[in-house]
């Protein structure tokens, strides 16, 4: 599979880390960004090919099988325009958008109407290959387009398919923003944790393994996580006294209302972003 890189950013890394040697050889990944930095060091670490920009001369863009594109959402109509000649010249490769907020309709009309999209929504612990990818296909995406799509998230973690496009928002509130949610909780944690004497490094380590433990404990169990929950909490216990607290204090609810935030504003951004011009 030959693969052309419209971006080289962190997320970008993070593919190419998960692909190169794995899914395709360094040697079929091409990298397209303006710093140099960023591409020479892809390029001494995976073996790629650069470039500092898109361009229908270069072989390596209009022979690939697919096109991500993983440019700042506010710059994906410029990006449009710039590759609109390439997919002219007739290869038909796929295109798979990891842009916040850009959507298939709007991301076909700047490329002259191309149906191979794929919209994903990633989460930053790909970084690490343990993320997690919503995404959603046009209706000009084959089925090997779509494997291929696959392939290419599940390098950096596990994927859920989206019959509707509109269910891309709500994803985007609950893993594509949630390991924010994760990250201000242990913030909380080691914040309490100081207050009660413990030491930073302390505080930090209780909050990172709590975390770590309970996440894996529930992801390997078949049991609901309420039912995890109320095996903790003894009545008239320690726990029973924090969760008391937080139900008093309307944390659940807030949090609630906080993913809902963020999947207002995904929907905004979707508007504004792809407003005619």
């Amino acid at each position: 599979m030959k693969i052309a890189f419209v971006g080289g950013g962190n997320m970008a890394a993070a593919l190419i880390a998960g692909l190169a040697g794995k899914l395709t050889a360094g040697a079929n990944i091409h990298v397209i960004d303006p710093n140099p930095a960023a591409l020479e060091k892809l390029h001494a670490q995976f073996g790629v090919s650069v470039a500092p920009q898109v361009a229908p001369a270069d072989a390596a863009l209009t022979g690939s099988d697919v096109i991500v594109l993983a440019v700042k959402p506010q710059s994906m109509r410029e990006v449009a325009a710039l590759l609109l000649p390439v997919l002219q010249q007739g290869g038909a490769p796929l295109i798979l958008s990891i842009a916040a907020g850009i959507r298939g309709a709007d991301l076909s009309r700047w490329l002259g109407g191309y149906g191979a999209i794929v919209r994903c929504m990633p989460n930053t612990p790909a970084l690490i290959g343990l993320g997690i990818t919503g995404m959603v296909a046009t209706a000009g995406v084959s089925a090997g387009q779509k494997a291929a799509a696959d392939a290419i998230l599940k390098a950096v973690g596990s994927t859920v398919w989206l019959e509707d496009e509109a269910q891309i928002d709500p994803v985007t509130a609950v893993s594509g923003s949630g390991p924010a949610y994760v990250f201000y909780f242990i913030e909380a944690m080691q914040e309490a944790a100081a207050e009660l004497g413990l030491t930073p490094e302390q505080g930090k380590q209780l909050a990172l393994a709590t975390f770590v433990g309970a996440a894996q404990l529930a992801a390997r169990s078949d049991e609901p996580v309420a039912l995890l929950r109320e095996r903790v909490t003894s009545k008239g216990g320690t726990t029973y006294a924090a969760l008391t607290s937080m139900e008093q204090s309307g944390v659940k609810g807030a949090i609630v209302e906080a993913v809902k935030a963020a999947a207002r504003r995904g929907k905004e951004m979707g508007d504004e972003l792809g407003a005619a011009d």
